[in-house]
């Protein structure tokens, strides 16, 4: 990053257009952002409002400005000859100050380029970072006022970089074989044993065969990355001296994040930050692992109208903010972050589907997980299931076949929307989530306490894949278009769920406000950490218990990234800013958590070898052949009656499955009671069963052959069981 600040060396004061103009090439670039061609490079910039935009070309010798032409829609253009891979460069761009209009051009802010591949250096906020001017704690003075204090120094700069090749194509998982795991690409490998020390917490490290090997046996087939798009903090985390570990303050959507690169990278340049990525892929797809990124472009790290300066608010702050009103004077900020893009605009569409493009065919990345993904199909303040952008991606022929996920809500206006997005797009079901929850964590504790839980109607919904959500409309998605999960990034750790009732998240230093307050946690007794035998084996039952429905549900199981061994964040549920051990991985394990990994790898094996447990359509009450593939009955062993689903005191359910073309049946026994019961096989299906797996056994165990159908079993309190068929 040059550090000397640019307006000693600028050709031209900063707050004058450049007087030396980029060469005029006859034909319009034909491509947004900074491209190399031939013995240069043709530059295409979207700023509709602009009086003049400048591209500063930048290094040792400080900045050389040169202007670039008006063209078409509000674009920018020019062609610079002897422009060469490596260059580091930014934009100035000069027209209105109105923020009553939402105009915010200020020529004095450095600006990334929101196309550039690569970025080098970092944020350093200050009171050159804002638009307006601030005080000592960088808030805006009376007035606001434009801020004419160089930002250079204190930016970050884009990189031009050559075209990559298509990366090499990759055949995934069937959709219905799919385990994904939510991860952290520093907090996974950081002190993962095997992983060199140079290699911890980078890309390069997560691609390594020992990080490898632990996805592999614990049967995982999906990894699903927390955003990797290059980041920044937020300024009140920065007056704080916390970060922005979740990395959900989006800085360029096209150049990735460089801390994550190996020094040796990073040292090198944006360019070989990039090829490490490329390169992480390229060695999760030869060990057969697909690649999914988690999105943000639902907002950008600009934060709120007065947040700092980096790229589109000095571009076209009308355009790619939501703003309330017609006067363009406050922000719509449905996500709660500050600001929204605004997907109106087609240089908003426009951008993201380039972005999606570029990751998708020259990095090879397999899916897309989009946060607040109903921010990107709102038109204005109500959501449309029918937005450009969903018609876009079901037809862009680069992306097709993409694994697509919404995070299906904001927090604006109607935004929590489940269910509500067209194919071929899969959701986050957090109805899933709060249901199982609330079966196995929330009303057991109710129970234990003298109080009562719901009622079946709810969990059997789920564990039959949803079809309330999913099955509607014309273009019926089916059973795993639900992404179920009992955990996230966001929210108690599965141990966390089971050891806390209320959340500890005071080292985030909002005073415990933040974080989500509906938790459906149960402590077993005691808050946190605990040396009690009784209330730890109960915890790691009931950690079992929501692991094990978990992979016997329809739809696709989701696990976050160190539940295997019941990490904790000693009950922070919402370490979005602890890059510290509350959010790393420990890998030092205790042999409980051995006993806990060699249970999930167990149930990923019994998904995988047995196909009743993942239908690819829901379950119908006849199949072609005439038999049933999902029947339900109670402790008895008798069929379920609209009576039994809601009576709030049945705790038991057995479900019956079968597989049409193997007529394969696995016959699953919940005991949600807070005692034991005598539970009647059902006498529906086989007339035999193996019982492989107890989740009263703390590590798996060999098939126990020979339960009878019709025979009683003894379930203990808050007990699972899974039976195959012979």
């Amino acid at each position: 990053m040059i550090r000397t600040p640019a307006d000693e060396h600028a050709t031209e004061p900063v707050g004058e257009p450049a007087s030396r103009r980029a060469e005029r090439p006859a034909v319009e670039p034909a491509h947004l952002g900074v491209h190399l061609d031939g013995d240069g490079a043709n530059v295409l910039v979207h700023a509709p409002h602009a009086w003049a935009v400048d591209l500063c070309l930048l290094g040792p010798g400080g900045e050389h400005r040169l202007g670039l032409h008006r063209g078409r829609w509000g674009r920018w253009f020019g062609r610079v000859p002897g422009m060469a891979a490596g260059q580091a460069y930014g934009l100035r761009v000069h027209g209105p100050w109105d923020p009553a209009r939402g105009q915010l051009h200020n020529p004095h802010k450095l600006l990334l380029d929101p196309y550039a591949r690569g970025i080098q250096g970092e944020v350093r906020l200050g009171p050159a970072s804002f638009g307006v001017t601030v005080d000592e704690k960088w808030q805006p003075l009376r007035g606001h006022r434009r801020n004419d204090r160089d930002s250079a120094g204190a930016m970050p700069h884009s990189v031009l970089l050559p075209q990559r090749e298509p990366a090499a194509g990759f055949t995934g998982p069937p959709a219905g074989h799919r385990v994904i795991y939510e991860a952290h690409v520093r907090g996974l490998t950081l002190t993962l044993p095997g992983v060199p020390e140079q290699l911890r917490g980078t890309y390069a490290g997560l691609a390594h065969p020992a990080t490898v090997a632990h996805l592999r046996q614990l049967g995982i087939t999906t990894i699903e990355l927390l955003p990797i798009h290059a980041k920044a903090d937020e300024p009140a985390l920065v007056r704080r001296a916390l970060s922005n570990y979740w990395g959900y303050n989006t800085l360029s959507f096209f150049a990735p994040e460089p801390s994550y690169a190996t020094a040796a990278s990073r040292t090198a340049g944006a360019g070989a930050v990039v090829d490490e990525v490329a390169q992480m892929v390229a060695d999760l797809h030869a060990a057969g692992l697909e690649v999914v990124l988690d999105v943000v472009y639902s907002h950008t790290a600009e934060g709120d109208k007065d947040g700092p300066v980096y790229s589109w608010r000095g571009l076209d702050n009308r355009g790619y903010y939501l703003h309330r009103g017609s006067r363009y004077r406050h922000y719509e900020d449905v996500t709660g972050c500050g600001n929204s893009l605004d997907f109106r605009h087609r240089a908003v569409v426009g951008m993201v589907l380039d972005s999606l493009r570029y990751w998708r065919e020259q990095i090879g990345v397999d899916g897309f997980r989009f946060d607040l993904a109903t921010t990107l199909g709102r038109r204005g303040h109500g959501f449309d299931g029918d937005h450009p952008l969903w018609v876009a991606l079901a037809t862009d022929p680069v992306l097709a076949g993409t694994l697509l996920i919404a995070e299906p809500w904001d927090v604006g206006p109607g935004g929590w929307r489940t269910g509500s997005f067209p194919a071929p797009m899969s959701e986050w079901n957090d109805l899933y989530r709060d249901t199982l929850r609330r079966f196995w964590v929330a009303d057991a504790g109710a129970l234990h306490a003298g109080g009562a839980g719901h009622d079946l109607r709810e969990l059997g919904t789920r564990l039959a894949g949803s079809a309330d959500l999913f099955a509607g409309g014309p273009e019926g998605r089916g059973p795993l278009a639900s992404i179920n999960y009992v955990t996230a990034h966001d929210g108690f750790t599965l141990a966390d769920l089971v050891s806390y009732d209320t959340t500890h998240n005071e080292a985030n230093g909002e005073y415990g406000q933040d974080g989500a307050g509906q938790n459906l946690s149960w402590n077993h007794g005691q808050e946190g950490r605990s040396t009690n035998p009784t209330v730890a084996t109960l915890r790691r039952r009931t950690m079992r218990n929501l692991i094990g429905t978990l992979l016997v549900s329809g739809g696709v199981p989701m696990l976050t990234a160190g539940d295997e061994i019941g990490r904790s964040q000693q009950g922070n549920n919402n370490a979005y800013c602890q890059d510290n051990p509350t959010s790393w991985i420990d890998w030092t394990l205790a042999p409980w958590q051995e006993d806990l990994r060699a249970t999930v790898a167990h149930l990923t094996r019994l998904r995988r070898h047995l196909p009743a447990l993942r239908p690819a359509r829901f379950h119908q009450p006849e199949d072609g052949a005439g038999a049933a593939t999902l029947r339900w009955f109670d402790e008895d062993g008798q069929a379920m009656t609209p009576g039994r689903w809601h009576d709030p005191h049945r705790r038991v359910l057995q479900l019956l499955l079968a597989d049409g073309p193997s007529q394969q049946r696995v016959l699953v026994v919940l005991n949600g009671a807070a005692n034991s019961v005598q539970v009647t096989l059902t006498g529906a299906g086989p007339a035999e069963y193996d019982l492989v797996w107890d989740s009263v056994w703390e590590r798996p165990q060999e098939a126990v052959p020979g339960a009878r159908a019709g025979s009683e079993c003894a379930m203990v309190s808050l007990s699972m069981r899974i039976y195959r068929g012979r």
